[in-house]
């Protein structure tokens, strides 16, 4: 996708990415009431009205409707999600429920608030069960396919003294190329390990020793400190050898000569000691010849190469910015799995996006995330764009993470969602009689309204991104 229009792989990627999970998402809500025998009166692609690309199948409507921002599955009995939500999801119409005008009546017994509580549940984390069984399917075939990449590195090449949080200054004793051996008395074989360990620590003292220093360094975060466990890790760079792992065929690398196993020695006649380093020196140089020396099989090799410029988002203001990029990887280790292997390995990863999605909600409720962080669909756009341009594998890692995403924010207790009609499934599995028609539309109302807030105010932000 290098040679696509910058705008145009942004709106195709988000398409792809919100097209493809909002199927996922709505095909298990389908296919669980279809198998506990609830009446499905309509399958839409889209929010809003529906568009006349519209066909009905027996008692189903499949339709696409003119917001692609989501999606639904409308079943009989569903009537408690009518006003404003009811007119986001088509306005309601005929056949009872908002189903096609057409439809037969539906038999009373086939309606979702006649099922038994179990089946009315199994059909409401459907959905967000098929967004996780997505997210493990496809983080396991990256491991088949792909394999995982493995950081062996263990030493430090600088501190982001910016991130380092409270209790923790310590840190900044840490010097460039300084190796870390054990944290907690546990030794260090990868740059994961690191990061687990400092995120991890069950104490509030953390103990860092580094090879060749007689005393440790000692930190004080409280486990419990999530959003400042996570700084402290992501203060952390390791240092890595500029030696290339993979050259990207199109890209201006591959166009100068550089090849798979090369070593960066200087870069604009100065030495490039890490790859860090070298990244900074080519997102720098958009559009600017950057003459290297090569080590190639123990000889020195003299390249030009140009950095292609590519728009990105900058991660710490959210503003759009341009550098330069040429289509290379870093060479790190790659550990194979077969198929079994491959099944744990996305259930960990899957586990893993999981938890980092989860620290960030903290954080939003805490504070020590600002709501100005939040994100829609521009946002999501220009991500996509990016992890398009490097390849498949990205792509579809940046779908499986989304994928989870979506998963865990249609569990929060919020009304419209899949977490508001559980929350009053719980309410009516204590005690005993379901909440009434007339509160569920009320509160169905006001959730609806909070997420129109929220899809506003993540909005509102991707716009002041773009003019920033």
């Amino acid at each position: 996708m290098s040679g696509w229009n910058p705008a145009l792989l942004d709106v195709a990627g988000a398409l792809i990415v919100i097209g493809v999970l909002i199927f996922v998402h709505e095909l298990g809500h389908f296919l669980a009431a279809k198998s506990v025998g609830i009446a499905v009166l309509r399958f839409s692609f889209g929010l809003g009205p529906r568009t006349p690309l519209a066909v009905t199948i027996g008692e189903t409507e499949y339709c696409l409707s003119w917001l692609p921002l989501g999606g639904y599955v409308k079943m009989a009995g569903q009537d408690w999600d009518e006003g404003p939500a009811g007119v986001v999801e088509g306005g309601g119409g005929g056949g009872g429920g908002g189903g096609p005008a057409t439809a037969p009546p539906v038999p009373p017994e086939r309606t979702l608030d006649a099922k038994p509580l179990w089946a009315r549940v199994y059909v409401m984390v459907a959905g967000v069960a098929m967004n996780a069984l997505f997210a493990v399917v496809v983080y396991s075939v990256l491991a088949g396919t792909y394999g995982t990449v493995v950081d062996r590195s263990v030493r430090v090449e600088s501190v982001d003294s910016t991130l380092v949080p409270m209790g923790a200054a310590g840190l900044q004793d840490l010097r460039p190329g300084d190796r870390i051996v054990r944290i907690d008395g546990d030794t260090m074989r990868s740059w994961g390990d690191i990061q687990r360990a400092l995120v991890t620590a069950p104490k509030a003292r953390i103990t860092i020793q580094v090879a060749g220093r007689a005393r440790p360094i000692l930190l004080d975060v409280p486990n419990a400190e999530g959003p400042a466990r996570q700084k402290l890790a992501s203060a952390l760079t390791p240092w890595h050898d500029p030696v290339i792992g993979q050259v990207v065929p199109g890209w201006p690398a591959s166009a100068a000569g550089l090849e798979t196993g090369d070593t960066i020695l200087a870069a604009f006649g100065s030495p490039v000691p890490t790859w860090d380093s070298l990244v900074g020196v080519i997102q720098a140089s958009a559009g600017r010849p950057i003459p290297l020396v090569v080590g190639r099989a123990g000889r020195r090799v003299s390249l030009t190469v140009v950095p292609r410029p590519v728009k990105v988002t900058d991660p710490a203001t959210g503003a759009p910015r341009t550098i330069g990029r040429v289509g290379v990887a870093l060479f790190l280790e790659v550990h194979h799995f077969g198929v079994a292997g491959a099944m744990g390995e996305g259930l960990r990863q899957s586990a893993r996006s999981a938890g980092l999605i989860l620290v960030t909600l903290k954080g939003l409720v805490t504070g020590a995330v600002s709501a100005r962080d939040l994100g829609g669909p521009i946002l999501v756009g220009q991500l996509a764009g990016e992890v398009a341009q490097l390849g498949l594998a990205d792509f579809l890692a940046f779908m499986a993470l989304f994928s989870i995403n979506l998963a865990i924010l249609n569990l929060l207790p919020i009304p419209v969602l899949d977490g508001g009609h559980l929350l009053f499934l719980a309410i009516e599995g204590v005690r005993g009689r379901p909440v009434s028609l007339v509160q569920r539309q009320r509160w169905t109302q006001v959730g609806f309204f909070i997420l129109v807030g929220i899809m506003a105010l993540a909005l509102f932000n991707d716009v002041l991104r773009v003019v920033h």
